[in-house]
């Protein structure tokens, strides 16, 4: 295997100590959550207590200031134990560096703390039941009211730590006359939090997969939102759909950190498990189709890895673009998917069953060629970039 040059030994000393919180604070839990549908809250406050939150973020919001080579190690090591309930990457990785990148001084100063220490749960809000991909199509309106407030109105749904969440980060028309006419014109970005008047959340959606990740349906009913809780402030109305656009090579990147190290978990539990089991008297990694299935798919992640490896040395120098993000995306989750399937087949009747990982692996992967962007939409993205036209 090609050696990985990506981290150093602090880095390593990080993923270590993460990993020990894993088999200690997560995974004896994990099942349990499986079955309630959300993750403990004291989760939460653990990851913040031990530093696991917004480690990203500068130290003057409680941060760590570190780069985001941690958090990288971090999502590899929720994929290599198939915890997918915890909704660290999200919170740490997506909310808390919009405020950071578009937030007001006073904004950080309220929200960041309160995020790195785990006493705040965030989420960001932008699929509704008619706009999943299609972020220009969002019906949800906040109409500025005379008193510099807005009045937020509207649904979202599929809302990952949705139902957890103190604070949201909502996308909503706040001109919506000029959204008609130019697409994603007039998109704002507001934070809403827990206990605001009119702001409800729904039932916990029941998933094929990922079913200790809360995922709700949140609702919006003449929200009052104070002015100042207008994302980046007066200066940013109307350009939420820039921010969202910023902000989507990383996001996207995040999807196939997370593939291509739930693909090599995967390879690595089946590995194992065809060496123990015994068919007709022998292992079943004796037979050809074993070796060379497995082998075919070790290639393909090896080289996943070093693609995304690649693509994270651009995203901590601000180079990773748009295209090159989507097709990480694209290919690494369309690769995920189809390694689950070789390695549930290769356990036989046994990777049909819950208890096994490689069965959770499998339910778990198929929304990676969903969300942040379905693996069409990647398509697009990249045929434009290389100066294909479309409608």
């Amino acid at each position: 295997m090609i050696p990985r040059t990506l981290f150093n030994a602090d880095h390593e000393a990080f993923r270590d100590s993460f990993r020990r919180f894993v088999e200690k604070e997560v995974s004896p839990f994990h099942d349990n959550w499986e079955e309630q549908g959300f993750v403990d809250r004291e989760v939460w406050r653990k990851a913040g207590e031990n530093g696991f939150l917004c480690m990203t973020m500068p130290e003057a919001y409680g941060g760590a200031g570190a780069d985001r080579l941690y958090s990288v190690a971090q999502m590899e090591e929720i994929a290599r134990a198939g915890v997918s309930g915890i909704g660290f990457g999200l919170h740490s990785e997506i909310v808390a560096p919009y405020i950071l990148h578009y937030g007001t001084e006073a904004q950080k100063q309220k929200y960041l703390p309160l995020l790195a220490t785990g006493e705040m749960v965030g989420a960001i809000a932008m699929s509704e039941p008619a706009a999943g991909s299609d972020l220009q199509g969002v019906k949800t309106t906040a109409i500025r009211q005379a008193d510099g407030s807005y009045l937020l109105n509207g649904s979202k749904t599929f809302i990952t730590n949705g139902w957890h969440a103190d604070l949201v980060i909502v996308v909503a028309k706040t001109d919506p006359a000029a959204g008609e006419q130019r697409g994603g014109k007039g998109t704002s970005l507001l934070l809403v939090e827990q206990g605001m008047e009119g702001f409800s959340k729904g039932k916990r959606l029941k998933k094929l997969g990922m079913k200790a990740q809360d995922t709700s349906e949140l609702f919006f009913d003449n929200v009052k939102v104070p002015a100042e809780n207008l994302l980046g402030g007066a200066a940013f109305e109307g350009r939420g759909f820039i921010c969202l656009m910023e902000q989507l090579p990383w996001e996207r990147l995040q999807i196939a950190i997370g593939a291509v190290a739930s693909a090599q978990a995967a390879i690595d539990w089946t590995v194992q498990y065809v060496k123990d089991r015994k068919v007709f008297g022998q292992p079943v990694a004796n037979y050809q189709n074993t070796r060379y299935t497995l082998a075919e798919l070790q290639t393909e992640v090896q080289v996943a890895r070093v693609f995304v490896d690649k693509c994270c040395e651009l995203v901590c120098e601000d180079k990773l673009d748009t295209a090159t993000a989507s097709m990480a995306k694209y290919w690494c989750s369309d690769l995920q998917c189809k390694v689950m399937d070789e390695c549930v087949q290769l356990h036989g009747g046994y990777g049909y069953m819950w208890e096994y990982p490689i069965t959770r692996a499998y339910a778990d992967a198929r929304v990676q060629r969903i969300y942040g962007g379905t693996n069409e939409i990647m398509k697009e993205v990249i045929s434009r970039g290389m100066g294909l036209g479309g409608r």
